[in-house]
């Protein structure tokens, strides 16, 4: 078993408010949040309307698998959200 965890750091340009920032980047937890091997949490810039971290925790059955789950996941962010993407980490604690 394989356990990943990734950091988005996102810019939202043109955002005004946190209930914008919230909006524009639900689609992260709607899609990703209720899968039972995935966890996801916005873990930095909370007050911050224009900037965004997400951090993910993926649990794999191997490298492969993770390393799967972990790029459809930046390949999301990066396609679908009103947002760009501007890091993105990923670091393997098993």
């Amino acid at each position: 078993m394989r356990i990943l965890r990734q950091t988005i750091s996102f810019q939202l340009p043109a955002c005004r408010s946190l209930k914008d920032k919230r909006r524009r980047l639900q689609g992260l937890r709607d899609r990703f949040g209720g899968k039972p091997n995935i966890a996801a949490s916005e873990s930095d810039w909370h007050d911050i309307h224009d900037r965004a971290q997400w951090s993910f925790v993926v649990i794999g059955e191997n490298q492969r698998v993770a390393e799967a789950v972990q790029e459809s996941i930046l390949s999301y962010a990066s396609q679908y959200l009103d947002a760009v993407v501007t890091d993105s980490t990923r670091e393997y604690l098993v």
